[in-house]
């Protein structure tokens, strides 16, 4: 019995030393880690952060370059240039000059106003979403603030946007409270303007006002939980990326505002903010001078690493306590038979051989993704223990599969789709296995990765082997599964923090399939050129010339139009150009719906179109678009014998028989047809989309090239023969319509033949 005794203290002895070591041992683990994470989630929230103002930061500069070409159109525009400089133009010139307005602002969604602005007259003219739309002078005028940029033009930078807020209503009219905030608009405002006399004095403007809401929808909130964006613009002020509204600062603020974060590149530190400890990211400058900064509260950041720091504090104390009140009763049971843990942990080995794939899948996308660190140490072990022998750290490339039509596979086949990802998996591993160390994932949806080790550099860093690798695995994946799939390959690296970037690369390479189809194979560095991507521009005259073709009812023509203008984007990376085909689509659906209600018939085949994103192949859009115009035409065509369609045709008629005529106008046409002259010109652009006097100017135009090409009389005689008053007028009229003057052009022609 004493013997007992003696060893049951032994026991509870070495129970309470073991207790006590693991407290010790979770208390300082815990310490260590606690600090561990804390950077690592600071470092995880600044890449976040970082991640989104870049691209915060590029679709401003990209929206830059698509206002000052709408700017540039609109100073080109014979319509618009009578209200920029005539004191004084008349009512049918600023009816026309206002709906062409109208329609820049219907077709781009993201402008929230446009303003001309005429310093002779003192006139504003206004096409407005919301607010004052129409004809202001200074005085009448809620928008106060322009006045004061339009004064002040000099100390704004040519196409840099203006932050700013103006009301919509006057402040007579204005409210307290929350209906304050809803009565002013937060919008970039993109200024052009003439002031090229010799006293720099203004003689035009016009102000394109982006709405804020549109461009900072992503940019409003940050990724890290709690943060808020921020724009340090060029004039060294701090404005909130939601409102554009000025922050106030402390000294405090201002000096680590102007010492950390002003002129430096990109980073990220631990300071106050409005009285609260926070997560200060932030971007080098800009193309505009601009820096983006997020500010995210430091609890939020660390909120992971305190939940884990508490819960293993917890775990500790619990351990200690039942160690101690357990101990005694645990002694006895040390010389138990093992048996039954034997039966368990053989039990969790055959759990775990069946799990092994479904763990190894998970832990390589966390890898993938950037949610799990690469492994080192000990868990490059366990990896090892899971079959996954791919070294991150020696040269390796990333294949991206896609499925074509994967929408309708999956229709099709449901969950009968998984066993074909196997067998596209063990199609990729067969073939490049005996030339790599592969690797395969599942990504999910319509995407499978191979991760390819190069065993020789020297023999195997050839594109064109790789190709044929790629090509080999296309056509057995159609041979034997009847599946089409598109294949992107990356660049070489031996970097395993770039492995994340590096899938990314490939993951939006791999959208340039929309433009060269199913089955196609990409490299990846061929479609990330950032001097490309920092090139294009947004071809908006010829998206308009397509629309005014299409609403004239040359269906055929716009959809060839159509065809060029998708097929002219495919040499930028997808990411740039995929606004400027959603802005595109979105032209063409809300011309056809003009159109049709204009026309009185509906469009059958549904004209929303999914996002791009979501379309497989340019092809697709194409066909799709195809069968509208094809409707459209066929609708126009019932269409034509009706009264309207009879007077437009007599106008022409008219205009071709007279339009030699220099006195001939808009009156003696509605005279001749015993018509308003008001009448007629607003059902004529109803009809065509254009004005009378525009088709007159036209044909006199084509028809002065005509003669200049095929006769030698002088410029004075085309002029009189085609209606022109005079010879200056001619010259000036023809320059202004085709860029060159009449000599120019006939030269130019003779030297083409």
């Amino acid at each position: 019995m004493s013997n007992f005794k003696k060893h049951h203290k032994l026991h509870s002895k070495l129970l309470i030393s073991i207790t006590l070591c693991i407290t010790l041992t979770l208390l300082v683990s815990t310490t260590v880690y606690y600090f561990y994470y804390i950077r690592v989630e600071k470092e995880q929230a600044f890449e976040a952060n970082h991640g989104s103002l870049t691209l915060r930061s590029k679709e401003v500069i990209n929206m830059t370059s698509i206002a000052q070409s709408l700017a540039f159109q609109m100073y080109r525009s014979s319509t618009l240039s009578k209200l920029l400089y005539y004191p004084k133009p008349n009512v049918y010139d600023v009816t026309a000059a206002m709906t062409e307005l109208n329609n820049y602002l219907n077709s781009m969604p993201y402008i929230e106003s446009i303003y001309v602005y005429n310093p002779r007259s003192g006139t504003f003219y206004i096409a407005s979403s919301r607010g004052q739309n129409g004809l202001f002078s200074k005085n009448e005028l809620v928008d106060t603030d322009i006045i004061r940029v339009l004064d002040h033009y000099q100390d704004y930078k040519p196409f840099t946007p203006i932050p700013r807020t103006y009301p919509l209503l006057s402040a007579s009219d204005s409210v307290a409270g929350a209906e304050q905030a809803s009565t002013h608009i937060a919008a970039y405002t993109y200024l052009c303007y003439d002031a090229i006399s010799s006293n720099e004095a203004m003689n035009s403007a016009v102000i394109v006002n982006v709405s804020a809401s549109w461009m900072n929808k992503e940019m409003a909130e940050s990724p890290a939980s709690g943060g808020t964006a921020y724009i340090l613009d060029d004039q060294s002020r701090l404005l909130s990326g939601a409102t554009l509204t000025e922050e106030a600062l402390n000294e405090k603020e201002q000096l680590w505002l102007h010492t950390r974060v002003k002129k430096q590149e990109t980073g990220y530190f631990v300071e106050d903010f409005h009285g609260k400890r926070s997560l200060i990211s932030y971007t080098s400058p800009d193309g505009l001078g601009w820096q983006y900064i997020s500010v995210t509260p430091y609890e939020s950041v660390i909120k992971m690493a305190s939940v884990i720091r508490n819960a293993m504090l917890l775990i500790a104390a619990i351990i200690a306590l039942a160690g101690f009140v357990a101990s005694w009763l645990l002694s006895k049971m040390l010389y138990t038979p093992i048996g039954q843990i034997v039966i368990h942990m053989n039990s969790l080995e055959s759990e775990k051989r069946n799990s092994m794939y479904t763990i190894r899948q998970n832990i390589l996308q966390n890898i993938i993704r950037g949610i799990q660190l690469l492994p080192g140490g000990k868990e490059q072990e366990r990896l090892r223990e899971l079959g996954i022998t791919f070294q991150f750290d020696k040269d390796y490339r990333l294949v991206l599969l896609r499925i074509d039509e994967y929408a309708r596979w999956q229709n099709e086949r449901g969950p009968d789709l998984l066993p074909y990802k196997f067998a596209i998996m063990n199609i990729a591993s067969e073939i490049c296995g005996q030339t790599y160390r592969v690797e395969t994932v599942d990504m999910d949806e319509d995407s499978i990765l191979l991760m390819l080790n190069i065993l020789d550099p020297a023999e195997y860093t050839d594109p064109v082997l790789l190709e044929t690798l790629l090509r080999q695995i296309r056509e057995a994946c159609f041979e034997y599964l009847k599946l089409s799939v598109s294949l992107t390959y990356s660049a070489i690296t031996s970097q395993p923090d770039r492995l994340h970037l590096l899938y990314r690369q490939v993951q939006e390479a791999s959208m340039h399939r929309f433009f060269r189809g199913h089955g196609c194979i990409i490299n990846a560095q061929n479609t990330t050129d950032e001097d490309v991507q920092n090139t294009y521009v947004y071809p908006a005259d010829k998206e308009k010339k397509m629309l005014d073709t299409l609403l004239s009812g040359h269906t055929e023509d716009a959809h060839s139009m159509l065809k060029d203008l998708l097929m002219q984007m495919e040499e930028y990376p997808f990411s740039t150009v995929k606004v400027a085909i959603s802005r595109l689509i979105m032209s063409v659906n809300n011309a056809v719906r003009h159109m049709s209600e204009r026309n009185g018939f509906a469009v059958e085949s549904n004209p929303e179109l999914p996002s791009p994103d979501r379309l497989e192949t340019a092809v697709d859009l194409i066909e799709h678009y195809q069968l509208v115009f094809d409707h459209v035409r066929s609708s126009l065509a019932d269409k034509r014998n009706t009264k309207q369609e009879r007077l437009v045709r007599q106008v022409n008629e008219r205009i071709e028989q007279a339009y030699a005529d220099p006195d001939f106008c808009l009156n003696q046409i509605a005279e001749e047809l015993d018509m308003s002259p008001i009448y007629v010109s607003r059902l004529y652009k109803q009809q065509t989309m254009s004005t009378i006097v525009d088709v007159i100017h036209q044909l006199r135009i084509r028809k002065a090239c005509e003669l200049l090409e095929q006769t030698d009389w002088s410029v004075a005689d085309v002029a009189e023969q085609t209606g022109f008053a005079s010879s200056s007028y001619f010259h000036r009229m023809f320059k202004r319509s085709l860029g060159v003057t009449p000599t120019d052009f006939r030269r130019s022609k003779a030297n083409a033949q």
